[in-house]
């Protein structure tokens, strides 16, 4: 039997919070690709999609550690980008680097996101022009900080529609 506790227990899962808020972040980056398709910001979108997080209570947590996984990711990417050196130990050197700082931050459980961040920025393409590490460094920012108030406002719409569901629901069974 349906009743008004299994409706709102479905419609405030974690899983259905999570797939909103990936299809607010892919609908907002990838506007943002379609608006200003000078710029590379599929890397944007991608770091949308990866700060958003699919935990239900540690979520705003969680996607606050994936920003600060990001930037340490693209600052470990950033610093060996002008070193000397070919790309694959630029790459060996910016891994070592995002992973020092993750554990130093004690981020390392988010270490993989810093590493994805690094290579973003680090892997060159062979037309890419001087500033391309710098295009992609501040995409991955915008798409950090756009995941991240995906999240909170996301959070706090949805505690206030949690509130007015319970209201209504125990004005109506009362």
């Amino acid at each position: 039997m349906i009743t008004f506790r299994s409706v709102r227990k479905a419609a405030f899962s974690p899983t259905v919070i999570y797939i909103l808020r990936c299809i607010i972040g892919f609908s907002a980056g990838y506007f943002l690709m379609l608006t200003f398709p000078r710029f590379d910001l599929f890397w944007a979108l991608l770091s949308i999609v990866l700060v958003i997080s699919p935990e239900g209570k540690d979520s705003k947590r969680l996607s606050m550690e994936r920003v600060k996984a990001n930037l340490i990711g693209a600052f470990s990417g950033f610093l060996p980008i002008y070193l000397p050196l070919g790309t694959y130990y630029k790459v060996l050197a910016g891994i070592t680097l995002a992973a020092i700082l993750c554990r130093l931050f004690n981020l390392l459980t988010v270490a993989r996101t810093a590493v994805v961040a690094m290579i973003i920025i680090l892997i060159e393409k062979p037309n890419d022009g001087f500033m391309a590490p710098v295009d992609r460094f501040l995409s991955v920012l915008a798409g950090c900080l756009i995941g991240l108030l995906i999240t909170l406002i996301t959070a706090y719409i949805i505690k206030f529609a949690y509130k007015r569901v319970l209201m209504f629901e125990y004005k109506l069974l009362k």
